[in-house]
């Protein structure tokens, strides 16, 4: 669920589930709040992140991979931005 006017959001990732690659409008702070999350930036190493753990994203990162790895368990995660105001926080890549 986005709230822009809060600048954060909860993605929720099934079991096996992934997001495109993408980038944000400004500095993003990600925190997992369930689950596993395998992440990569800027095409680097793949990186397991677990339930209270975290990543930052400087501006101009791309987000090359965001992924749960289980099979069996959701994982969840909450993205803080950092942007303008009115900015379109996600831009999926083409």
């Amino acid at each position: 669920d986005v709230v822009p006017e809060k600048g954060f959001v909860v993605v929720d990732l099934a079991p096996g589930a992934s997001a495109p690659a993408h980038h944000h409008a400004g500095f993003v702070f990600a925190y997992v709040l369930s689950g596993t999350v395998r992440s990569s930036l800027n095409k680097g190493e793949a990186k397991d992140f677990h339930t209270g753990q975290s990543w930052v994203e400087p501006l101009g990162t791309e987000h090359t991979l965001t992924a749960n790895p289980s099979r069996t368990e959701p994982a969840s995660l909450l993205a803080v931005f950092v942007a303008p105001t009115g900015a379109n926080l996600t831009t999926y890549n083409k």
